[in-house]
Parts: structure tokens; C-alpha cells; sequence
């Protein structure tokens, strides 16, 4: 079910945005699910196809569609630095958001996610407009993830597991929490959604869940959504990736 009153009143905040009622939206919301969609063409041949997402409110409702848009052969040859444009739209698909990310000849490792290897996610909301970017950092065995505003200031970082992986015997959701840059206040969360083991073995298709304040700026709910996407691509595609070979 989709929505397609997005919406007519944002009680929560009445800042000023110029971003159209469809992003306005999130105004209300303090937790949303990336669901993406199985692509039967590549559970039948292991085919790298351009991933595809929905995004939903807490009733499961439809709220906005998400299309990556990739060179064919980046997918092929090279699946994990593959450069992309995500396209964030509304249920009346218009573009709202646009998230790009370029090929990289390196994919970093948590030991060398950054400087050269440091795989960047730029968020324009509405497209032409930078609100910022989810860069990943270096670490020892964890996934790490910094948010930045489109002045360039640290905002938010996300930390992941040194093992995020669900199993028969690993069925809990994976939390990536979002802190402050100092490490001290957790201001939000992703999980992975374990889906069952069935569905994890036979495809790829990821499901999330994003926690936020509901009072949180309009800006931050876009950036801490967009790290959404920079943790499917950057852990779990390097994660099936490796589980394949």
C-alpha cells in the first residue's frame, strides 16, 4: 500500500525548507523501513542487477521508491566500487532525492576505508542541492561511517559489528547505532532485519530499519536514511560478495 498524501500538516517542526511536502513528510516520522526488492532475474543466475528499494512508515506503507541507476558493466566486472546514482522519488515519481556515488579502483576495507579507498555517498535533497555526504572511515575489524553536512561538519557517525553476519544460529537484527562525532549520545540506529534463513540464503534483497528523534532536523532524517544505503552497498554487498566466492 502506497501513500500518496504526503502530507498536508508537519506538526513536529515548522522550520523552513525548501524541500517539497514529499520530503516534508518525514517531519512526523521518527522510523522508517528500506526494504529492497527481489530481483528474480539475479536469483536465478546470480546476475548483478541495478538494486531497487522501498521505502515505508511504521504501517508499512509505501512512502517513497528508490532506483540505483549503474553502468552494466561496473555491475559486472566490478560490483563493489561500481559508481551509482540512487533516485529517490515520491508516489507520484517525482525525483525528490539523488544519491551518488563514484567507481572507485579501490575498495577499501575497514583497514584502508579511507584516503584514496574512501568510498563517498553524496545526498542532494531536492536534486541539485547538497545537504551532505556519508563518507566511511578507517578501523580495525568494524564498519565505520561518518555523516557530514553539506558545510562539511561532522555530524553523526555509524559503527557497525566486526561480524555482521545472520545465520541459523545468528537470527538477531544487525545495529548499526548513529552517535554523535564524540562517541557519548546515540541520537539514532539501522538495523538489518533478519527476514529469516531461507530468504537470506536464496537472496539478496536486504531489509532495514532506521531509527530517529522525531524532532530531529529534516536534514539529519535525509543524511541518517542516505547512511542507510552507504551500509548495504559498503558491508552487505562486499558481505554476499565474499559469501558467493
Amino acid at each position: 500500500m502506497a501513500v500518496h498524501k504526503q502530507p498536508q500538516s508537519m506538526p513536529m517542526q515548522t522550520q523552513m525548507s525548501n524541500l517539497p511536502p514529499s520530503v516534508q513528510y518525514l517531519n512526523s516520522l521518527d522510523q522508517v523501513f528500506v526494504k529492497q526488492k527481489i530481483e528474480m532475474l539475479e536469483v536465478l543466475t546470480g546476475f548483478e542487477t541495478a538494486n531497487r528499494y522501498a521505502v515505508l512508515n511504521k504501517d508499512m506503507q509505501q512512502i517513497y521508491y528508490v532506483q540505483e541507476e549503474s553502468s552494466l558493466c561496473e555491475r559486472c566486472f566490478f560490483p563493489l566500487n561500481r559508481g551509482f546514482q540512487l533516485h529517490m522519488t515520491d508516489n507520484n515519481s517525482q525525483e525528490i532525492i539523488r544519491m551518488s556515488r563514484d567507481f572507485k579502483c579501490c575498495m577499501g576495507c575497514c583497514w584502508c576505508a579511507g584516503g584514496f579507498c574512501q568510498m563517498v555517498i553524496n545526498v542532494e535533497a531536492p536534486v541539485g542541492i547538497l545537504v551532505g555526504r556519508i563518507k566511511t572511515g578507517n578501523s580495525k575489524c568494524q564498519a565505520h561511517m561518518q555523516v557530514y553536512d553539506a558545510a562539511d561538519n561532522h555530524m553523526f557517525t555509524v559503527w557497525g559489528p566486526c561480524c555482521p553476519c545472520q545465520a541459523i544460529c545468528c537470527t538477531d537484527d544487525i545495529d548499526f547505532p548513529i552517535t554523535d562525532p564524540s562517541l557519548t549520545q546515540r541520537v539514532g540506529n539501522i538495523a538489518k532485519v533478519w527476514r529469516g534463513v531461507c530468504t537470506d540464503m536464496m537472496t539478496d534483497a536486504d531489509s532495514f530499519r532506521v531509527n530517529f528523534p522525531a524532532d530531529m532536523s529534516l536534514n539529519a532524517k535525509v543524511l541518517c536514511i542516505a547512511a542507510t544505503f552507504m551500509v548495504d552497498y559498503y558491508v552487505f554487498e562486499q558481505q554476499r560478495k565474499n559469501n558467493n566466492n
